[in-house]
């Protein structure tokens, strides 16, 4: 990844690139007049946070809540960019969300829709850091008003941006994400 990001990172920002590493070997050019986009680098583990704080502009998690957002995922990435005297980085996290009435049931179905989350290592790893024991405890799930505060409460721990993926009662979850992001 590192080699990816020495190739890929010049290429955007100074629309050239000579790169020789143990395993790519580029030289290229960029013709385009469009500004760079920021790149943002999946990260969750110890040493890609390092990487993305010290050569991207953030990170985007899944499947991680706000209590390892603010005690590891915040603090890892900012220290990386930090000791490589970059920007605060972006801190983007993406969780399933659905409001409803019946939250054991849409907790249920979460379980579901997700239990291969509890069983990749990475992902079992932020569950565990979070006290979740399923990826259904890592949902956001609840009535309007609860939504709102848990999405609150994962910006209350340094999330810059949120991402919420709507998995059950779409129409009442999409207006309460929709409010939010006004």
């Amino acid at each position: 990844m590192r080699e990816y990001l020495s190739v890929l990172l010049p290429l955007l920002r100074d629309k050239s690139v000579s790169f020789q590493g143990q395993t790519m070997k580029v030289m290229g050019q960029l013709q385009s007049d469009v500004s760079p986009p920021p790149v943002l680098l999946a990260a969750l583990a110890p040493r890609m946070l390092a990487l993305a704080g010290s050569m991207c502009d953030g990170t985007v998690t899944w499947m991680t809540g706000p209590k390892t957002v603010g005690s590891y995922i915040v603090p890892s990435i900012t220290r990386a960019a930090d000791d490589a005297g970059r920007p605060s980085p972006r801190v983007v996290v993406a969780l399933p969300v659905a409001v409803t009435d019946d939250e054991a049931a849409t907790r249920e179905r979460a379980g579901n829709a997700f239990v291969i989350y509890g069983q990749l290592p990475s992902y079992r790893a932020m569950l565990d850091r979070e006290g979740a024991p399923t990826p259904a405890d890592a949902a956001i799930v609840g009535s309007a008003a609860s939504v709102r505060t848990q999405i609150e409460e994962v910006f209350a721990q340094g999330a810059t941006e949120f991402v919420g993926v709507p998995f059950a009662e779409r129409e009442p979850t999409l207006e309460v994400l929709a409010d939010l992001a006004t």
